[in-house]
Order: C-alpha cells, then structure tokens, then sequence
C-alpha cells in the first residue's frame, strides 16, 4: 500500500511539474532560435554577438567572494541512511568586516544548490549588501527527487532535516564567526516547507523567514496529504492549526514574507494567503478564527504585484507577495535555470529588504 501511494505522489509531482516546465522549455527553445538566426546575421556583417539572458545581470552562482561545498556529519538515527548533510557555502568579499548575517536557502524539489544560487541570483545580493548564504542540499538517497520531507515531522524525516540544518548552523556561527542575532531561512517550494518546520521548532535560531510557492503547514503527514494540501490548500482553519502546534502566548515570534505566483499551478496560490493567517496567528496578530487583530495592515500594488502589509508597532511583522502571471518558479530570477522566471519583481531582493530589518532579540551576535 506505501508503495502505491509514494507511486501515486511522485506520479502526480511528475505530472504537474511537467506542466509547469513546459513554458520554461518553450521558452528556452525560442530563444534558442532567437540566438541562432542572430548568429546567422552577425556572421554574415563579419561579427559575432554574444547572446545573454533576459535577466541582467547575468548570474554565476558564486561572484566574487568564496565559494566551498563541504559536509557536515549527521548523528546516529533510526531509519536514516544519509549519514551527512552535503551543503554549499558562499562568504562575500573581505571588504565587509565584523559578523556577517546568515542566508539560509533551502531549495525545491529536482534542484541542486548550485541551479539555486544562479536561479536565484542570492549571491549578487550577499556581495552587494553583505551577508554569508549556506545553501544546503537534499540527499537524492533520502529523496528520488531531492525534495525535504516538509510534511513529515519526524526524527527520520522532515523533522530530522530540519534538525540537521540547524546543527549545520550552529556549527558555522562557532567556526566562522556569523552573526546569531541576523541568521535567516528562505525556501522554494519543498524548501519552503521546511522553513516551516525551522520556524516551529527553533524560533530562536532565525530573525526571520520567507516562503517563495510554499505550501502552508500542519495540515499534511503523507506524501498524498501533502499532494492535497499543495493543490487545494488547508482543510482546516489556519489559526486553529497553529494553536494545535504550539502555545501562542508562549511562542516569541517570527516574522515572515512569503511570494506567491498567481499562475502557480503545482502549490495553488490558497496556501499564499493561509501561510500569512497562520504566520499572523504565531506573532500574535490574529485571533483564533483567524482575523487580523492588534496590526496596522496596508495594501499596495504595482508592477505586477500586490502586497499587503501587517505592521506591528512601526515593524512589518508579516508581507504577503503576490505575483501576476508567475507560474511555479522564482520570481525575476534567472529564467535560463528551469523553476526560475524573469517575471515579477526580484524576490532575492524582496525576501533580503524584508530580513535586513529584522534582527532576533536576546541572541548574542
């Protein structure tokens, strides 16, 4: 029976990722055509015209500063067969001195870490503004696909990844001298879902957190629930799973911004909105139905975009992003690397302007 359901899951992941791929590919395909009948006339006129990207500045996945893959050894648990976790760490250029903040990206299903740094082009931002990115990555022996368990929340799943990225953590703020007070996550889809899970277990560990297509949380405990959840958001109440999961009144906070396509296809645009109620509900924003209560909130749009604001004692506690015409894929990334698009604002900027005002109280930087 576990077997036809993993079967069934995987089958409709396929499925709808193939659909969501298919513009990408499309897309690609002109432009290759694009690229060659330009070559044609440029070797023609005796001169060959380098094509690039749509998105400019075009994106290496390191730039300037220093790029290592390590591993980072995993204790003994039952049922785990990955013994370590594989990881990628950028560290931007000397000129920035003192503790630099800390980028955790955690990337989706069917990427690698190195596709997620030039999709998402963080790296750009870390040498632009100054901050470290650990980009740590599925182990294809724990998932087929590379996908995080963000639906299991046990010790040899989701439960135990997110376990292993914060010991990951703690491990480079002690060696490399990060700042603990400004450590941050931000996850694609599946990644994003894990974020989650960070959030609920170690609020203490993150300033602040971003969802990019991520399915809300607490609802699902299967490959199947999870498929559910992704294609028709939660069935129950947001505020009341949330209060199931933790103790609002003990639970110190966490803020949060989440991006969201419109056209998304693989993780409905439901999950966007239900996300923001269950983030406003742990910072104690919303009551237990749900509503909004004790928060500024502002809505604007432009560009494409829509955003709505909840702000807090002059702090935006948690924004909700949402994309006109983006399917599943990373907003104003690299749209040459598949499940990134040049359409929407830059969301590595978006998700860094949100981090860089927050900085989590009561921890030593």
């Amino acid at each position: 029976m576990t077997k036809s359901l993993t079967k069934l899951w995987l089958g409709s992941m396929k499925r709808m990722l193939h659909a969501q791929t298919q513009p990408i590919r499309e897309s690609a395909s002109r432009s290759i055509r694009r690229a060659s009948r330009a070559a044609a006339s440029a070797a023609k006129a005796g001169a060959v015209t380098p094509q690039e990207s749509r998105v400019r500045p075009r994106a290496a996945a390191w730039v300037n500063g220093e790029w290592s893959r390590a591993d980072h050894p995993l204790p003994p648990s039952f049922g785990r067969f990955v013994k370590h976790l594989e990881y990628g760490l950028y560290v931007p250029p000397v000129k920035y001195t003192g503790n630099l903040p800390l980028v955790v990206m955690l990337h989706g299903c069917k990427q690698n870490i190195e596709q997620f740094a030039q999709g998402t082009r963080m790296n750009l931002l870390a040498d632009r503004y100054g901050f470290a990115v650990l980009y740590p990555e599925q182990s294809h022996r724990a998932h087929a696909h590379g996908c995080w368990h963000w639906y299991e929340d046990t010790a040899r799943a989701g439960g135990g990844e997110a376990q292993a990225i914060v010991d990951l953590v703690d491990t480079l703020v002690a060696e490399r001298g990060f700042d603990a007070s400004r450590v941050y996550a931000a996850g694609m889809s599946a990644g994003a879902g894990l974020v989650s899970l960070l959030a609920l277990h170690f609020p203490q560990r993150f300033a602040a957190v971003a969802f990019h297509s991520g399915p809300a949380f607490g609802d699902a405990n299967s490959g199947v629930t999870a498929m559910d959840v992704m294609r028709r958001g939660l069935h129950r109440n947001p505020a009341a799973i949330v209060d199931a999961l933790v103790e609002p009144g003990a639970y110190p906070g966490m803020p949060a911004i989440i991006v969201h396509g419109d056209d998304d296809r693989v993780v409905a645009p439901k999950n966007a909105e239900q996300l923001a109620v269950e983030f406003l509900r742990l910072n104690g924003l919303a009551n237990a139905q749900g509503q909004p209560v004790g928060a500024e909130h502002f809505e604007t749009s432009s560009a494409g975009m829509h955003m709505l604001d909840y702000r807090r004692d002059g702090e935006f506690v948690v924004r909700l992003c949402r994309i006109e015409k983006l399917a599943h894929a990373w907003a104003g990334g690299d749209d040459s690397v598949p499940f990134h698009s040049s359409i929407g604002p830059d969301a590595s900027e978006l998700i860094w302007s949100f981090f860089a005002s927050h900085v989590r109280a009561g921890v030593a930087s």
